[in-house]
């Protein structure tokens, strides 16, 4: 009845191409056995089970009865002439779920299904209520074309079923790394990119403004989210996503892996500039070094993966003052005077620079202000000295949230 060696081949493939072990193509092949065999021999409302041995090609069936008593079942209902007339579809209502009216916890009494704790014990001395008693059915190779195309679909089901169940497995555990794709198509917005067994999706805003791709080109994304869908597996890609920096750090300084220099906050706008502060537990160690390289090499590396993205490393301090002034970096900071509310709620900060350097504080479009405050978690004012006018005047505000990393 069935060719053994395609099965085995076939079972193999799955195993390594789609990443379905062979214990779930075992299943899904007995599930569509049992499928087949009921939809061709057996009756309503029995659970039909196949046991299929590959190494023989035999195949076993058998009637599952679960036995219940009068707490669990309601023996007193016949079934009713509707629900034995099927419907368009030629199904049964009797088939279908049953809607247990309010407070009933009971089910209507199926004698192919069920069997009383009393009869299952004339069978089986010590059963239990909701034991399965195993009733072996009749043999049968010869299954019709309705019955057999049922079966191909419960196969299909079971193997999307598997590759979803594998695809979770293995994306589930690398949400936060670094993963290599291969770009596939650019639709509506969205970067589609092939991980060999799934598609995931880099959605517009979790791209770098200004990056092109090309069909078959190698793509390095930050795994973001692995979400379950009723279409399937959804993995959510990211390019722009500030972890997406760190993780290019991770692996271009080891210092960074080990532990010994830590992140303490990511400012960034995609594609233009990004300002990290780092810590060191290591007083032996510098941080900001660890991640420049020898001769720049390191964040050079990094700048050449996100498209030339300047990024400005700064050492973390514990002093607000010192760190406002380092995060404002290049620029020469005369003085930084902090205020801090009642409230703790907004920190302000004043800080003071040569005319000539006011406008390198601000940065063009106040990009190097907004980064340091988002950076620090400070409201930053800047003021120049010096002016013909008057001795100090506002020149830029910095009013940005910040996106604060946890420690």
């Amino acid at each position: 009845m069935f060719d053994l060696k395609v099965i085995n081949s076939v079972i193999d493939q799955m195993s390594e191409e789609r990443g379905i072990g062979r214990e779930k193509m075992l299943d899904a092949i007995e599930q569509a056995l049992a499928t087949a065999y009921k939809k061709e021999y057996g009756k309503r409302g029995q659970i039909v089970r196949a046991h299929f041995d590959l190494a023989s090609g035999a195949v076993e069936f058998a009637q599952i009865k679960i036995a219940v008593d009068e707490t669990m079942v309601r023996i007193d209902e016949p079934v009713t002439e509707e629900e034995e007339r099927p419907d368009d579809r030629g199904r049964h209502k009797k088939e279908e779920e049953e809607v247990l009216p309010e407070g009933e916890t009971r089910v209507r009494f199926d004698p192919e299904k069920h069997i009383l704790l009393e009869d299952a014990r004339r069978i089986k001395r010590d059963a239990a209520l909701a034991e399965e008693l195993v009733f072996p059915l009749e043999p049968k190779d010869d299954f019709g074309r309705i019955a057999a195309q049922t079966a191909k679909q419960v196969i299909i089901q079971k193997i999307r079923e598997a590759e979803k169940e594998a695809a979770l497995a293995e994306f589930g555990q690398k949400a936060g790394d670094i993963i290599m794709g291969h770009v596939q198509r650019f639709e509506r917005g969205n970067l589609y990119i092939d991980l060999g067994r799934v598609t995931g999706v880099m959605p517009y805003d979790e791209q770098i403004p200004g990056e092109r791709y090309r069909p078959g080109e190698r793509v390095r994304a930050l795994l973001l989210a692995v979400e379950e869908t009723p279409r399937g597996i959804f993995i959510k890609l990211s390019r722009a996503h500030p972890e997406f920096l760190e993780k290019l750090f991770a692996v271009e300084a080891p210092e960074l892996q080990s532990g010994a220099v830590i992140v303490k906050a990511i400012a960034r706008e995609a594609g233009s500039r990004s300002k990290i502060a780092v810590a060191s537990t290591d007083p032996h160690i510098d941080p900001v070094g660890s991640l420049v390289g020898q001769r720049g090499v390191r964040v050079s590396t990094v700048m050449g993966e996100l498209g030339g993205e300047k990024i400005d490393i700064i050492e973390w301090s514990e002093n607000p003052a010192q760190f406002i002034e380092d995060a404002l970096s290049p620029a020469r900071i005369l003085s930084v005077t902090v205020e801090k509310s009642d409230d703790e709620s907004v920190h302000r900060s004043v800080v003071a620079v040569a005319p000539d350097q006011q406008s390198l504080a601000i940065g063009r479009g106040g990009q190097n202000v907004r980064l340091a405050a988002k950076l620090t978690g400070w409201k930053i004012d800047i003021v120049s000295t010096g002016s013909k006018k008057e001795d100090e005047v506002k020149s830029e505000e910095a009013e940005v949230v910040p996106e604060a990393k946890a420690e």
